[in-house]
């Protein structure tokens, strides 16, 4: 993306842009917040747990439609009224799981950024697990003697469905959440 490319495509000079946005930054933070609008956030009321999880599987799936889009996410932070509005919901959603604000409020960032790397790998067709794919060959390649551990967890390293290692990864992510920053119990 370059406010050249994006001028020649609206059939104006790039400078006219700038009457919009200060630069190429901002239009691409612009552009991550507009897509993050289609994120689902769920209802007040829902136990907390499963909204999250929703949250976040909304999240990964609306990065993941392009891997343009997934990149942007690691290169852009949206800071529109899409990701403020995620970002509302996230802090709302650990209060009432009792996580104390500051790690609430740092929990922010390495959940989206989580689902954001979920998000280029399904964007890019990366699947760890693939019985042809790169890691499955590399891991296939290993000798016993120089990888012992590779090689002893092998089919553990390969095993899970995309779905099972996302439900797991967001389960570790929220109880690594809730145990550093509680502060009441269930």
């Amino acid at each position: 993306m370059s406010l050249r490319k994006i001028a020649m495509a609206l059939d104006t000079g790039p400078a006219s842009l700038y009457a919009y946005v200060d630069d190429l930054s901002e239009l691409q933070a612009l552009v991550l917040d507009h897509a993050l609008d289609a994120v689902t956030v769920g209802e007040a009321g829902d136990p907390w747990r499963g909204r999250l999880e929703r949250l976040l599987r909304s999240y990964a799936e609306v990065l993941s439609k392009s891997p343009a889009l997934a990149q942007l996410a690691f290169q852009t932070v949206a800071v529109g009224p899409s990701a403020l509005r995620i970002a509302e919901a996230i802090l709302e959603i650990l209060a009432e799981a009792g996580v104390e604000p500051k790690t609430a409020a740092w929990a922010i960032d390495m959940l989206t950024m989580s689902m954001a790397a979920v998000a280029a790998g399904h964007a890019y067709g990366l699947d760890p697990a693939a019985p042809d794919g790169p890691v499955t060959q590399a891991i296939n390649r290993a000798s016993a003697s120089e990888y012992p551990l590779i090689h002893a967890a092998r089919e553990d390293i390969m095993s899970g469905t995309g779905e099972e290692r996302f439900a797991w990864s967001v389960d570790i992510l929220i109880r690594g959440i809730l145990s550093s920053g509680r502060t009441h119990r269930e």
